[in-house]
């Protein structure tokens, strides 16, 4: 008996018979209850197969994947046979529901892919080979599935094969083994087919059994990510977590990163239980033997050597409806920690039929592509081939929190390992009291011609004259200048922002007033820029409404926009989203320009 438990994951095109699949081997191996067998009976003659066993109805539990007869949600199973134990996940194959699959995907150790006899290899079937191989799984099954249908035709199978080893030839795999099945009629699942007597292999079940996962090249060196801190009474202090590779023993001295420090482990707990040693997968509390500062997101590690920084190369699954553009920040989960993040550059996507690596200014729904990544604070990670915790992560939505991608981290920018902030003599705070005021950014965002270079001009002219430094920075002149290279799409303005409020922080460090006056229609990027000036941030919300804009639209920019002569204009043809928690709100329509400054220096007055 094989004594290691095997996770694996059924996906492949909608309607490949996945779920019909698994049903037929758990029925024929014996491995559902009697009542389970006369329920699945009794529902099947109901069903599409004219009272016939659907075998698919054992996994397909919601309603709605009976009623549309696809999967929808992932099903887990577990199972065991005299050989050896089971959890499959059956995952969807409709293209709508690819997150569910790679879901799936990240949990197992080997995959099955189910590609229709009578159609070939998909678009579907390559999509989900690639989210495999992305997922880190090493082993594959192809079953060519509803051979009944072609009449057990050997060349259709041959011709498929062909097909699936030209796929499988891009991908680094251990092992590949291709089968003919029918799902429905039970060949080559767990009994040999009478009815393809040229094929000579085993069958799927058989195969499941002696498959050996184990990693050949399993990382050694013991790295744990911490996930809590527990302190009962003033007696105790452990930290908690489970150990992504390697082992760690009582007596061993290790590091705690990012900080660099080291600590020798006096107690190891599994449970309650104390214990000498322990190794990867077992959740453990670990006690040192100094007051190290350690809390979640901090990593344990013995000559692991990983990673610490704020810059990688990743590949990923874009997930979300909407498209990712450079530029765009997220918040990214990598082992236990959760910190924000940017898109800096999409490299290029992955062309899911030849594997071709396509230049890319976006990347839509189900697009692999390969990103760089920069992170608001230093994390610890690792390439993904080293170590899977540390070395996958997801992007979260900042507004919805929806995971947008999930992927790998394939190796660090080494620009980013040779920066050091360096330490300045002449701080900020000295800078503030020489010129006796505090260094504040005026973040003014609203639509075009809601007045917001015209209250920042006056704004900055009566700071000046109560003796104020000042800096305003106004939308039309920083791109005539320092952002000349960029247009208008979404990821131009979300690096027109990002580089205008990486100036203005700078300008608070000299000690200065800054006044930035831009239209930075997206909430995401008026945070982003919130959180590179920090404190020192105030929003004032401009809130003129359009109506008033199109008026004073002095420029013709907005006729010329309803006319289709300028594309991506705000208000027009690209949204502006207002602000949720401004600091500041004015309607420049509703009193005069007077009234308009005294009233926001009134409100500036605690900020400043």
């Amino acid at each position: 008996m094989n004594d290691q438990l095997l996770k694996f994951i059924t996906c492949g095109s909608v309607d490949d018979g996945k779920s019909t699949l698994i049903g037929h081997l758990l029925y024929d191996a014996k491995l559902i209850f009697a009542d389970q067998k006369r329920a699945l009976e009794l529902d099947s003659k109901v069903g599409s197969r004219d009272g016939q066993i659907d075998y698919s109805l054992l996994l397909d539990g919601l309603m709605a994947e009976r009623e549309q007869g696809i999967t929808i949600d992932v099903a887990y199973r577990y199972f065991s046979t005299d050989n050896r134990s089971f959890i499959v996940a059956d995952t969807p194959g409709h293209e709508e529901y690819t997150r569910n699959m790679a879901v799936g995907a990240s949990f197992a150790s080997l995959a099955v892919i189910l590609v229709d006899g009578s159609q070939g290899v998909l678009t579907q079937t390559k999509r989900h080979a690639r989210i495999c191989a992305l997922m880190g799984i090493k082993h594959f099954v192809f079953a060519v599935n509803k051979m009944d249908i072609v009449h057990y035709d050997q060349q259709k199978f041959l011709k498929i094969q062909k097909h699936i080893k030209m796929l499988m030839a891009e991908f680094d795999y251990d092992s590949l083994c291709i089968i003919p099945v029918s799902a429905t009629e039970g060949d080559n699942i767990v009994k040999k087919s009478t009815n393809m007597r040229w094929y000579n292999g085993t069958t799927l079940l058989s195969y499941l059994e002696q498959i050996d996962v184990s990693e050949a090249n399993e990382n050694e060196n013991f790295t744990m990510p911490i996930q809590r801190v527990c302190r009962p009474d003033y007696t105790f202090r452990g930290f908690q977590g489970t150990i992504a590779t390697g082992h760690v023993a009582v007596g061993d001295e290790i590091e705690v990163l990012p900080s660099g420090e080291t600590a020798v482990v006096t107690k190891i707990l599994q449970g309650d239980k104390e214990v000498k040693e322990s190794s990867k997968g077992y959740a453990v509390t670990v006690s040192l033997d100094t007051e190290v500062d350690i809390s979640r997101g901090c990593v344990l590690q013995k000559d692991a050597g990983l990673e610490t920084g704020s810059l990688f190369v990743v590949s990923m699954l874009w997930m979300d409806e909407k498209s990712l553009a450079a530029g765009k920040n997220f918040l990214i989960k990598l082992g236990t920690q959760l910190v924000p993040a940017t898109v800096m550059r999409i490299k290029y996507k992955i062309d899911v039929n030849t594997g071709a690596e396509v230049n890319a200014d976006a990347i839509y729904k189900n697009e692999i592509a390969v990103c760089e990544i920069s992170t608001g604070t230093k994390v610890v990670f690792d390439r993904f081939i080293n170590n899977k915790q540390l070395g996958s992560f997801i992007l979260i939505d900042r507004i919805s929190h929806a995971t947008a991608a999930g992927g790998v981290v394939m190796h660090p920018l080494s620009r980013g390992n040779n920066l050091k902030w360096q330490e300045l003599d002449i701080t900020r705070e000295i800078r503030e009291n020489q010129m006796q005021q505090k260094a504040i950014t005026l973040w003014l965002t609203g639509l075009s011609g809601a007045g917001k270079s015209t209250l920042a001009n006056e704004l900055e002219k009566r700071l000046f004259s109560m003796g104020k430094h000042t800096m305003l920075l106004d939308g039309d002149n920083v791109r005539m200048g320092l952002n000349k290279n960029l247009g208008f799409k979404e990821n131009d303005r979300a690096e027109n922002i990002r580089r205008v409020a990486e100036v203005s922080k700078l300008m608070n460090d000299a000690g200065l007033i800054v006044l930035s006056s831009f239209i930075s229609p997206y909430r995401m990027d008026r945070r982003m820029a919130r959180e590179i000036i920090g404190d020192s941030f105030v929003e004032l919300y401009v809130s003129t409404p359009l109506e008033e804009c199109e008026k004073r639209d002095v420029k013709g920019l907005y006729k010329k926009a309803k006319e289709g002569k300028i594309p991506n204009f705000t208000g027009v043809s690209s949204p502006y989203e207002e602000p949720e928690h401004a600091e500041i709100t004015i309607d420049t329509s509703r009193q005069d320009l007077n009234a308009c400054v005294e009233q926001v220096l009134k409100q500036l007055e605690k900020y400043m």
